[in-house]
């Protein structure tokens, strides 16, 4: 089950996806499908299955965006979170072989297509929540345990 958190920056962006495949892509798209059903026989008309099948993508996604901007619940920015690692929090970790690690802390909806952000659902961020500067992370791997410290936590405001 995925958690409904995200950051306010994740909304605008699925919001942002949800308006662009409703207002241009599917338009566009169903105005091919029309064009090629004009043109007679859809068995044979590449055109036109191709483009059925890219609106039947483009309405599978605005249902799921649909549904999930409803459920998903911001969360902003709170100076009580000061110190210690919550969701949306930039992270900085060190392990003793002086490997570094950075990410941003967002929701599961926001990590596809990016670097250097992880779902609050990961191990890796589990392991890291209410920590703080200094504090040592055990995360379980599948090839064993392995422990980071915490160098630096940073909000954006």
């Amino acid at each position: 089950m995925k958690t409904k958190l995200i950051t306010s920056r994740g909304y605008a962006e699925l919001n942002n996806e949800l308006e662009h495949l409703w207002r241009v892509e599917r338009p566009e798209t169903t105005r091919v499908v029309t064009w090629a059903a004009s043109l007679g026989d859809r068995s044979e008309n590449a055109d036109y299955q191709y483009n059925k099948k890219k609106l039947r993508e483009i309405d599978r996604r605005v249902r799921y965006l649909r549904k999930r901007l409803e459920e998903v619940q911001v969360v902003e920015y709170n100076p009580q979170q000061e110190g210690k690692v919550f969701f949306g929090a930039y992270v900085e970790l060190s392990d003793e072989a002086g490997e570094t690690l950075s990410f941003q802390i967002v929701g599961p909806d926001e990590i596809y297509n990016k670097k250097g952000v992880i779902s609050i659902d990961s191990p890796m961020a589990r392991a890291c929540l209410k920590k703080e500067v200094d504090d040592e992370v055990l995360v379980r791997t599948p090839t064993g345990n392995k422990t980071w410290f915490i160098d630096a936590i940073r909000y954006q405001k």
